[in-house]
């Protein structure tokens, strides 16, 4: 039951954000849309129930519990990044709003951005950590906790996995290939200083 709810959730998720979209840019509803697009935290606290009353009626934890929690935190994580994303291209579609911005791709600009995107992954394993934590103490003695001290253990990997990629990206910056986009912005002054340079008096 509780995977068929998780998948359930999922699939209701795509369904209000497409008709949130729809009603704020295609029927010209924003307020509408906007009210289906908050239901969305909704779906988490109804699995949340569920799994909670599951255990309390005395159901072995396993693995399905687990991948609840997790569900439930990565969608709180990365939820509000996914609407954006998909509000900002149905706006520049349907609504004559702004191309979205491309992330950056050299320099800092493009370490702060790894960052984000590592922070995001983050708060969501840190999410489902705690929920899984809170499911071990509701549990306690009464049953085998090991499914879902698994579980925290692959949250831990998501986020030194996120680390490490954001670590690299400060330590090594990528930087912009030869004859790319920082050596376009030389103007005419700057070469023409390189030509007197080379010619000499």
């Amino acid at each position: 039951m509780i995977v068929g709810l998780i998948i359930a959730c999922e699939v209701a998720f795509w369904v209000l954000l497409a008709a949130g979209l729809a009603f704020r840019y295609a029927l010209r509803m924003p307020r509408t849309g906007l009210v289906l697009l908050l239901c969305e935290p909704l779906l988490e606290l109804v699995l949340f129930a569920v799994t909670a009353i599951d255990l309390r009626n005395g159901a072995e934890p396993d693995w399905r519990h687990g991948l609840a929690a997790v569900y439930i935190g990565f969608t709180a994580g990365l939820g509000h990044s996914t609407i954006a994303w998909a509000d900002a291209r149905v706006a520049h579609r349907f609504a004559g709003g702004p191309p979205p911005a491309a992330p950056p791709r050299y320099g800092t600009a493009r370490t702060v951005h790894e960052w984000k995107v590592a922070g995001r992954w983050i708060l969501a394993a840190a999410v489902a950590l705690a929920l899984l934590q809170g499911a071990v103490w509701y549990v306690g003695d009464a049953g085998d906790t090991g499914p879902l001290r698994a579980w925290q253990q692959r949250m831990l990997w998501v986020i030194g996995i996120n680390v490490v990629i954001a670590a690299g990206y400060t330590l090594f910056p990528k930087r912009p290939p030869q004859g790319g986009p920082a050596q376009k912005l030389r103007g005419p002054a700057e070469k023409s200083v390189d030509s007197e340079a080379g010619t000499g008096t």
